[in-house]
């Protein structure tokens, strides 16, 4: 049996090779032979994740021809990638893209910074803020308020809290999609809602297509419930989706899920466009694929001008396709556990009902805090301070990493809480390990991809701002500078999980 999940074409291969040729090589480098070049070429595109991992690549003849090299030239680099564990080949099924053994894979995770540590290091691992006071204290009072009457019921809501569905339909009403309590579910938080989702529609051994990069935590989720992660590039810069893949990889590996961030993607911040948006929806529809739409960072637009695309699920109006999870803990804060899921009456049904195998249901005092939150105009007044924050804070760190790393390469996102960042050829996992030693955590690109690619990368969270932020960037210059000396090689990343 084949071990690869999608396939490359030989123009689509020769296209992202010479996107390569635009970046400068080294001052005095050698050119190296052309087998040489071509198998840099492709390795590179793996740890970076432009290639997916278990990706089939052409055959030696068509890849020739795309190139216009001799075949022996594509034979033999294919040879050296096998060589150094970045391809492996069966007879009569080709050969596929692979990570060596040796690299590590995203595991556990960046376990909260002790509070001995908070004074001296800054922490970039996870994307979240502080709570927007006053609002949170005033939500809990309000909670408090109109706890007295549940406290009388056994407590337990598998679906949430009647009042606060209602009121979570009525904000999809609100952006135009006409929605029902019934298609409503509260969980705890998205994790929770991804975890349901994942137990009901993809058991163990099930694929389930995902962005190349993604969020972190998700991919581990899906790995330990035992699916077949099958990646699917970005396209470059903040983009949104490449549509090609997405309709080859949907077709060629027929996954049972994806799982999209289509609103300020974490980690790359890109926005998805409208009519990738319908693209999407109906590539999966004819796969017979459901699509999961987080929609998390939705409301953190942070440029005054920015006007956001219809929801995902706006283009899917049976409501048979796209399952949608929503929560508190980016927009207001990540201490309120409170997520949930929009979809067809049928599938929250399912949903709730294997909900008494899991957690039961989701906190009730949490529950009536966001409901007054949105009762009283007290969200939108969060939020707006959190975007707020976000975009100062943004404009710090960017202006900091571009004054202190000139080399390293990225796009200012319009919204979302985080920066995806080309290190300069600095090894991401080195760059993670080394930084800790100089005050400051960051989590390496290998942690947002599958099977370790990305290994070029950080993601950087706008979490910091003003003088905080110019050391943070400082520190990453130093470790940075520690890395290519070699004072951090051989040395791997021990902090897997993030925020």
């Amino acid at each position: 049996m084949a071990q690869w999940t999608s396939a490359m074409g030989s123009t689509q291969l020769a296209r992202l090779l010479a996107s390569q040729q635009e970046r400068p090589a080294g001052t005095g480098s050698r050119r190296p032979p052309a087998y040489r070049a071509l198998a840099d070429g492709i390795r590179l595109l793996v740890l970076e994740g432009r290639v997916p991992v278990a990706a089939r690549l052409p055959a030696e003849r068509e890849l020739a021809v795309a190139l216009a090299v001799s075949r022996t030239t594509v034979a033999a680099a294919y040879e050296a990638l096998r060589t150094e564990g970045f391809l492996e080949s069966r007879r009569g099924a080709g050969s596929w893209t692979a990570v060596p053994a040796g690299n590590p894979l995203p595991a556990r995770g960046l376990e909260p910074l002790p509070p001995e540590a908070l004074g001296s290091m800054i922490d970039l691992g996870c994307a979240a803020l502080p709570a927007p006071e006053p609002w949170l204290t005033r939500a809990v009072q309000g909670a408090l308020e109109a706890l007295p009457p549940y406290a009388h019921t056994h407590g337990d809501y598998p679906a949430g809290l009647p009042a606060l569905r209602e009121m979570l339909a009525e904000r999809y009403t609100a952006r135009g999609i006409p929605t029902m309590p019934e298609q409503i579910m509260v969980t705890t938080g998205a994790m929770g809602a991804i975890d349901a989702i994942c137990h009901l529609f993809a058991g163990r051994g099930e694929r389930i297509a995902v962005e190349s990069p993604s969020y972190a935590n998700i991919l581990q989720l899906m790995r330990e419930a035992g699916a077949r992660l099958v990646p699917v590039a970005m396209a470059e810069g903040l983009q949104g989706w490449d549509m090609d893949r997405w309709r080859q990889v949907l077709r060629d590996a027929a996954p049972r899920l994806a799982y999209v961030v289509a609103d300020f993607h974490n980690p790359t911040g890109a926005l998805a466009g409208e009519d990738q948006r319908r693209q999407l929806v109906e590539a999966a529809r004819s796969a017979g694929t459901v699509l999961v739409v987080d929609e998390t960072m939705s409301e953190l637009g942070l440029d005054a001008d920015l006007t956001m695309p219809r929801p995902v699920c706006g283009f899917d109006p049976a409501g048979s396709t796209v399952i949608t999870v929503g929560s508190a803990s980016k927009a207001f804060w990540a201490g309120m556990r409170i997520g949930w899921v929009r979809a067809a009456p049928d599938v929250i049904r399912s949903l709730v009902a294997a909900r008494a195998y899991a957690d039961l249901g989701t906190p009730v005092l949490e529950q009536l805090a966001v409901n007054w939150l949105l009762n009283t105009g007290g969200w939108q007044a969060a939020v707006d301070v959190r975007r707020e924050q976000a975009r100062e804070n943004r404009d710090a760190l960017v202006a900091a990493v571009r004054r202190e790393l000139p080399d390293w390469e990225f796009e200012v996102p319009r919204g979302g809480l985080t920066l995806w960042v080309r290190t300069g050829g600095v090894s991401g996992s080195r760059l993670a390990e080394v930084g800790e030693r100089v005050g400051v955590r960051v989590p390496s690109g290998p942690r947002f991809g599958v099977d370790g690619a990305f290994e070029g990368y950080v993601r950087l969270p706008f979490t910091v701002g003003g003088a905080v932020a110019e050391e943070a960037a400082v520190r990453l210059a130093a470790a940075a500078r520690l890395v290519e000396t070699g004072v951090g090689a051989g040395v791997q990343a021990a902090h897997p999980f993030v925020a």
